[in-house]
């Protein structure tokens, strides 16, 4: 991975758009303390090495399309008529292929652990829950405020079968994706996930295996990182861990900053 003083600067800005259930900015305590970033040193690092960043904010678990939609807008109103590199998920792959949206020039799209093939282990939590019991609990989750279209549409069936076939890749627009795997310790809450998609797909980060990550054909897929969890890949490895790990004589293998750096080298490098 580069070093802070050695990446290339993209051309164009990068827009950081987070993943299901995330965020841009929460605040938990409104004004009185500061928010938490989902991106958290990832934007700083960027920045400091001269890259132009723009985040994004989309509903945390609305459908894809209503993410897209979001997605455009805030491109449309951050970016300055620029053109731009994104760093995103489906969504992107929606608003880029569907929506075509006017005023927004995407040169490429990078996703880092994205299900573009859907996941197993959302199938085994929909067999799981039931037909019968799924309307309650979407009910519940609407009742505090949380949107629920986007889960089913991470099921293997509907991004194969519905997804995919109807959103294709454009011509003009590169893309490029990252995989991960990693083998979840005793107390890892990504242990149960983790072994149903080994058993249906291979290996995996504990929610997204490295075949469904795989998109933009075998130039466009960038490499799979290896021993690296789903919530590394944004900054939130509990710090705790860390600490047990290193005085224990264990040496941290990923750093999450520095692959969002390579990533924007790995641009520059392309062009962009």
């Amino acid at each position: 991975m580069p070093m802070l003083n050695s990446i290339e600067t993209p051309k164009y800005p990068i827009v950081l758009a987070h993943g299901l259930m995330g965020f841009d900015e929460l605040r938990l305590a409104g004004k009185y303390l500061p928010g938490i970033h989902y991106w958290r040193g990832i934007t700083e690092a960027l920045r400091a090495n001269g890259i132009e960043v723009i985040t994004a904010h989309v509903p945390a678990a609305g459908s894809l399309e209503i993410r897209a939609a979001q997605l455009s807008e805030n491109i449309l109103e951050k970016a300055g008529g620029k053109s731009v590199n994104i760093i995103a998920g489906l969504d992107s792959r929606y608003m880029l292929s569907q929506m075509k949206p006017p005023n927004v020039k995407v040169l490429s799209l990078t996703t880092i652990a994205t299900p573009h093939r859907g996941s197993s282990f959302a199938d085994y939590m929909f067999d799981r829950i039931g037909p019968s019991r799924l309307p309650v609990i979407y009910r519940a989750l609407k009742a505090v405020g949380i949107e629920t279209g986007a889960f089913s549409q991470l099921t293997r069936h509907y991004m194969q079968e519905d997804f995919n076939p109807r959103t294709p890749d454009r011509d003009d627009v590169r893309y490029f994706s990252y995989g991960a795997t990693v083998e979840p310790a005793l107390w890892s809450a990504f242990r149960q996930s983790h072994r149903i998609i080994m058993r249906e797909e291979g290996p995996n980060d504990g929610l997204v295996s490295v075949s469904s990550s795989r998109w933009g054909g075998e130039s466009g897929y960038k490499g799979t990182l290896v021993g690296v969890s789903h919530l590394d890949m944004i900054n939130w490895t509990n710090r705790l861990r860390w600490l047990v790990w290193e005085l224990t004589g264990h040496k941290r293998n990923f750093n999450a900053i520095a692959f969002y750096l390579g990533v924007a080298d790995m641009l520059a490098e392309e062009g962009y």
